[in-house]
């Protein structure tokens, strides 16, 4: 994490607001994400953005979903049927329902709620320009804690930017620390989360 230097030349790290999750597949990546809303949702805290499940079939995944947190309302992200959009392995990404949903779930979450999380900033997100610039604007221009899960291996300008801004901290999800990250990174956020309420009212 960068930190800043002062007028007396000591080094002034910026509190956290940016937590980018990240790992192999099947780490565990959206449940520890599920599990920390979960937590920051218990302590009373409103939670907004967008979270992808799986789609699957006859216990086959077919494709992926994406769902509004704030008001559950849900798309298609990506489906193994012929649909017109680009393709990432054996699906085809619904780049209409993907800019749609991001946009009302992260204008609504950068308005109403007090945390913003996103699952995730992957391959097939960042073929929407729409979702690029959504994630600009409402996870790296704002003030809200935000969290989000990012593609391990993926070489991209936007995640880039988003494990250099000033107040971003990456954790990577692993079988080892799965169980007790969520509470970890939970706590960070709810401490954030006050110690903002206390310069609101200083």
């Amino acid at each position: 994490m960068l930190g800043s230097r002062s007028d007396f030349g000591e080094e002034r790290r910026e509190p956290k607001r940016i937590w980018l999750i990240t790992g192999e597949p099947g780490a565990g990546k959206t449940t520890a994400l599920s599990s920390i809303l979960l937590k920051i949702r218990s302590a009373g805290y409103t939670v907004g953005g967008m979270l992808t499940r799986e789609i699957r079939a006859r216990g086959e995944r077919i494709g992926f979903s994406i769902v509004d947190l704030s008001t559950e309302e849900t798309a298609t992200l990506a489906t193994i049927e012929n649909i017109p959009g680009p393709r990432v392995g054996k699906y085809r990404v619904n780049l209409k329902g993907l800019s749609e949903i991001a946009a009302r779930a992260f204008s609504h979450a950068s308005e109403k709620s007090d945390v913003i999380a996103c699952d995730e900033v992957g391959p097939m997100e960042l073929f929407s320009p729409e979702f690029r610039r959504i994630i600009v604007e409402c996870v790296i221009g704002s003030t809200k804690p935000s969290i989000c899960v990012v593609h391990k291996r993926l070489s991209d300008p936007l995640i880039d930017q988003l494990k250099s801004a000033g107040q971003s901290t990456t954790y990577e999800v692993t079988f080892e620390n799965r169980v007790r990250l969520p509470s970890t990174i939970a706590e960070e956020v709810l401490e954030s989360l006050r110690n903002q309420a206390k310069l609101h009212q200083s």
